[in-house]
């Protein structure tokens, strides 16, 4: 069942960047079926899941503005630095007990298309200057991180 649909409001207009977000969605997703199961190990599972595919997104996006020389780089690497601790004290308060997949998952919805509307599309312009000019580098990036 699913909690979330991805819509062409949240693209971005970069291919491989919108297939990351979807499959952060379709982890989304998935939270919520573990959730109706009332599984909590299958909640960790996908959880854990969700938190290392964010962080390799991350590094990946990170790279591409770098490349690109995205002025707001580093102010966009503190936002997400700062999501991973809030997200990692979710997985503490699962580990403790709490029941924490609804409030997770409002929260992830809201921040990600927050995020990807403002934050993201402010380097698309650039980046994709950038990956016209360096086709090959993003296949080998991409087959490094998600291959």
């Amino acid at each position: 069942m699913n909690y979330w649909s991805w819509n062409s409001s949240l693209s971005v207009g970069i291919d491989v960047i919108d297939g990351q977000h979807r499959r952060i969605v379709d982890y989304i997703n998935e939270l919520n079926v573990a959730h109706l199961e009332n599984d909590r190990d299958k909640v960790l599972e996908v959880l854990t899941g969700l938190v290392d595919y964010t962080l390799t997104h991350f590094i990946f996006e990170e790279e591409l503005m770098e490349k690109a020389g995205y002025p707001l780089s580093d102010a966009h690497k503190k936002v997400h630095k700062t999501f991973v601790a809030h997200i990692n004290k979710f997985v503490e308060q699962h580990n403790s007990g709490k029941d924490i997949t609804r409030r997770l998952m409002s929260m992830l919805q809201v921040w990600l298309t927050n995020h990807i509307k403002n934050d993201d599309k402010d380097y698309v312009p650039l980046v994709k200057k950038s990956l016209n000019k360096k086709k090959g580098w993003i296949s080998r990036i991409v087959g490094r991180l998600f291959g």
